[in-house]
């Protein structure tokens, strides 16, 4: 055998020793911030009794571990949305994330479904945090020629500042390796071009589906959400979900009350996913 030969087979033998880092996982909590109450179900789950009511839950995802502490969508807050819906039991999402001992300077990075005021006013809430979108999003909603029916001009203007900052990390596409084990991925066409979540976990892949399921309905009824551009990417967006989680019970809708029964602990508005 060459020289040569045996170095080649030393240094494979060598990476095949080696111990390899292990799997990162992650704590992931559902926080209430807020209720809107008695929304017609028909304007979630297509095809619904229109006579149907329920109130609509208001949530960010805190994804824990691994160094990091991301939220995935950040809530709202502006005057303007506080006297339109008048929300019940609200706090602002910078405040409700105290209830697992985080400050709002705590936050390492924020996820953006997509930029509907209810998941991105809160945005500039956290000072410290990177803002994970999907390019085409940012793009669409922060052009004044095409974001109508989306984007609210307040929070365009405000993704626009954060972007000035540098704080802005447009994501390229599906499928894309965010932080270490966490995944987005293009969701059905809730918007331009909503994106959702995996993340590892003890208990398996968790994905926090945000708006591309509203309610569990959807998913167990494998119903489109009433507020799309194309149902059908709805649909596959939401059969795409029951691939990637370990289970149908670690899919987490975006707006479910339902959340905080099925997943009880710790309580006072905060659910672990497990």
């Amino acid at each position: 055998m060459s020289m040569k030969s045996i170095t080649v087979a030393f240094s494979v033998a060598l990476t095949a020793a080696a111990p390899r880092a292990p799997a990162p996982v992650y704590d992931v909590y559902a926080v209430s911030y807020a209720t809107i109450p008695a929304f017609p179900v028909a304007g979630l789950v297509a095809g619904a009794d229109t006579s149907r009511r329920t109130d609509i839950q208001m949530m960010v995802w805190v994804v824990r571990g691994n160094g990091r502490t991301m939220l995935l969508d950040a809530g709202f807050y502006r005057d303007k949305f506080m006297r339109r819906w008048k929300p019940r039991d609200y706090l602002r999402p910078s405040e409700a994330i105290a209830k697992l001992g985080l400050k709002a300077e705590d936050v390492t990075d924020v996820v953006i479904s997509h930029m509907h005021w209810d998941h991105a006013d809160g945005a500039d809430l956290f000072p410290n945090a990177k803002i994970w979108i999907q390019r085409e999003e940012f793009d669409h909603y922060t052009n004044a020629a095409t974001r109508f029916g989306g984007a609210d001009s307040l929070d365009a203007t405000m993704m626009l500042q954060l972007d000035a900052l540098g704080r802005v990390m447009k994501v390229a596409g599906d499928n894309q390796e965010i932080l270490p084990g966490i995944r987005v991925y293009i969701g059905g066409k809730h918007t331009w071009q909503s994106q959702y979540a995996s993340v590892p976990t003890v208990s398996g892949t968790v994905v926090l589906a945000s708006d591309n399921a509203y309610l569990y309905e959807n998913l167990e009824r494998r119903r489109p959400i009433a507020q799309t551009l194309d149902s059908l990417s709805n649909l596959a967006a939401q059969d795409r979900m029951k691939t990637i989680a370990s289970s149908m019970r670690l899919i987490v809708p975006g707006h479910d009350p339902l959340v905080f029964t099925r997943f009880p602990q710790p309580g006072n508005g905060v659910a672990k996913i497990e």
